[in-house]
């Protein structure tokens, strides 16, 4: 039964808050050699053994949650003296009694814990006209595990004001071996015309996975979900080529490259969990014609598959001889993903009524005819989508502006940057039997996990200066960097939707709506930082000499007049410098400042939490730092 009564509870307790607390531990030790004395052949070879322990501890305590059991058992008493009223004027407050059985601390705490142990050797296998062909193989073992405990009133969804879920856990043990070769055909030592230089490199990586996930308690119509277990493997190569055509003499260096990679990614092991998290939405059925308001329980899937890519890209990064200073690079991409690990979204569950995951009410009857019952649950699952498509272009150019090649003296030299990716496609496929619409330039609503926001552009502009060398400037390093993020369309899906339209927008044009004049787009947005900083570079103390050590304490030389006399002996050894100086010497001090002109993020429609996009922005406005760092 619904009441329609609504109640605040800031009197009572004041407004609702958190406590969070964060406990993060790391330990690393590792050991590396080399293998000459093995003999000659090993002279070039490297081993290194490494292990890595990192955990992080949290707990939550959210204070002034309304517990329902308490909130039921109050409203029934009928004792004056610790019954809860709702129908409280705006300065009364209820009962202490009353206030403890309803309002609550709700604890909710994790951990999330990484060892890592990994081996590797590298070195060169045997030489070829052009140079020796090298080599690197390793292993490595991971075993993450993730561990969520809820509040009791969480796991059996008796909270109210607080997302409800279902507590976690999951760990996994991933094995892989990788392995690489470097192949030089020919190079500046050894070439012909039209290949100055020519190198292939060859790698692989294979991965083991075994996973688990621990049981969750039935909740409502939520049914019982059984602990799982998973396994799969992963083989993936990866092939580049680098390729000089000819000597930079001629006309400078150009380099050409390209590269075809097979990649994968595992899903995170939240993602793995058949625990739900408690949301509500709000949504056009098209079964009944109505807008529905109901609960949404994302889940993860014990049987999600890692996302797979094929990845080509291939460019050129050029250095002109008759501009000293200037290099040119850019590099176009692709990239297909397949298997995307994602949730699916409640307005796509609830368009196509998918089975066991829209739960509605018995059927009903209007103006004479039976119509499907209202929507009163949906389960939002992580699923392997079929696949996107991403293209582009990375650019950049540098200019490093050195003093001296004027002749006048050495007044220190300006370095002036310019890099961004233009994004030229951006597709995306839900379902073998959907077709692909794209996505490019537009905002990505909150909770889809492939990808942020998706602008046209993005670039930086940079320009910094460093002082002369052998002088005490030598360690200024003074420099601005501007950030662009170009325009892109807002949530103009939703924006231009209207409940009860027969004629939803589609994807692919998402201006298309029954209210095209809502659609918008997001403006640009440009920040500056600045940054000083200065390494003091102090010279070496001059050699002395001092006195040293011999059997007889001393040495007898011949002098003038055939006579003999007896010295000390004296080194020039060095002795690491202690004081003040030893401390200052490479010490940089830096002071920066982000966002100078304290710049708001633009406002963003779609953006419903904070208005304004996460994925590509802050609201932190401007920030000041200092930083000291010493190097040993």
């Amino acid at each position: 039964m619904t009441t329609g009564v609504s109640f605040r509870g800031i009197n009572d307790t004041g407004p609702r808050h958190e406590k969070i607390t964060y406990q993060d531990s790391l330990f690393d030790v590792g050991l590396r050699g080399e293998m000459g004395e093995f003999g000659d052949y090993f002279k070039t070879w490297n081993w290194e053994l490494g292990f890595r322990y990192s955990r992080n501890d949290g707990q939550d305590l959210a204070v002034g949650e309304a517990s329902q059991p308490g909130l039921r058992e109050a409203l029934l008493d009928t004792n004056p003296a610790t019954a809860f009223d709702p129908f409280l004027n705006f300065n009364a407050h209820n009962t202490k009694a009353a206030r403890q059985r309803v309002y609550v601390t709700l604890h909710n705490s994790g951990e999330y814990e990484l060892p890592i142990g990994y081996a590797t050797v590298n070195g060169d296998l045997f030489k070829l006209p052009a140079g020796p062909i090298s080599f690197a193989i390793g292993g490595e073992y991971d075993a993450p595990r993730w561990t969520r405990d809820r509040d009791s009133l969480n796991t059996t969804f008796q909270s109210i004001g607080s997302a409800d879920g279902g507590s976690a856990r999951v760990n996994r043990d991933v094995w892989s071996i990788y392995q690489e070769v470097r192949v030089p055909f020919t190079s500046p030592t050894w070439n012909f015309p039209g290949f100055y230089s020519f190198e292939v490199d060859f790698a692989e990586r294979e991965e083991w996975y075994s996973q688990n996930t621990s049981a969750v308690l039935p909740s409502g119509a939520f049914p019982f979900q059984p602990a799982a277990h998973s396994q799969y493997n992963a083989q993936k190569p990866k092939v580049s080529v680098r390729w000089q055509p000819l000597d930079p003499k001629y006309i400078g260096a150009l380099t050409l490259r390209g590269s075809y990679t097979e990649a994968f990614h595992a899903p995170a092991l939240s993602e793995i969990s058949p625990a739900s998290t408690q949301d509500f939405s709000g949504t056009f059925d098209p079964f009944t014609k109505e807008p529905n308001l109901f609960e949404v329980r994302v889940i993860g899937n014990p049987n999600l598959q890692p996302e797979v890519a094929y990845e080509w890209s291939y460019g050129a990064v050029y250095s002109p001889k008759w501009i000293k200073g200037l290099t040119l690079s850019a590099d176009w991409w692709h990239i297909d993903m397949r298997s995307i690990a994602s949730l699916l979204g409640t307005q796509f569950i609830v368009q196509n009524d998918i089975p066991g995951l829209v739960f509605r009410g018995p059927p009903r009857i209007i103006n004479g005819r039976q119509v499907p019952g209202l929507i009163f649950l949906v389960i939002d699952p992580n699923e392997n989508l079929t696949g996107a498509i991403f293209e582009g272009l990375d650019y950049e150019a540098v200019y490093i502006l050195d003093s001296s090649m004027f002749g006048h003296g050495d007044f220190g030299r300006l370095t002036a940057t310019v890099n961004g990716t233009w994004l030229s496609r951006a597709e995306l496929q839900i379902s073998p039997d959907t077709k692909r619409f794209g996505i490019a330039g537009e905002v990505i609503p909150f909770g889809f996990t492939l990808t942020g926001s998706l602008p046209w552009t993005r670039a930086n502009f940079s320009l910094f200066y460093d002082g002369p060398a052998d002088t005490w400037m030598q360690g200024v390093d003074v420099g601005a960097v501007i950030h662009y993020t170009g325009q892109y369309e807002d949530d103009n899906v939703g924006l231009t939707s209207a409940f009860g339209s027969f004629e939803p927008p589609k994807p692919q044009t998402p201006r298309s709506g029954p209210l095209p004049w809502r659609a918008r787009k997001v403006r640009e947005w440009i920040t500056l930082d600045l940054i000083a900083s200065y390494t003091f570079n102090l010279p070496p103390p001059a050699s002395a000499e001092v006195p040293g050590l011999a059997k007889d304490g001393g040495k007898n030389i011949q002098v003038k007049e055939d006579k003999e006399k007896n010295v000390m002996p004296v080194s020039t050894a060095e002795y690491n410098p202690c004081g003040w100086r030893a401390w200052l010497n490479n010490t940089t001090i830096s002071l920066g400042m982000q966002n100078v002109f304290d710049e708001d993020p633009p406002f963003v429609a779609g953006g419903v939490e904070n208005g304004y996009d996460e994925s590509l922005a802050t609201i932190k406005g401007r920030f000041w730092y200092v930083q000291l760092k010493k190097r040993f």
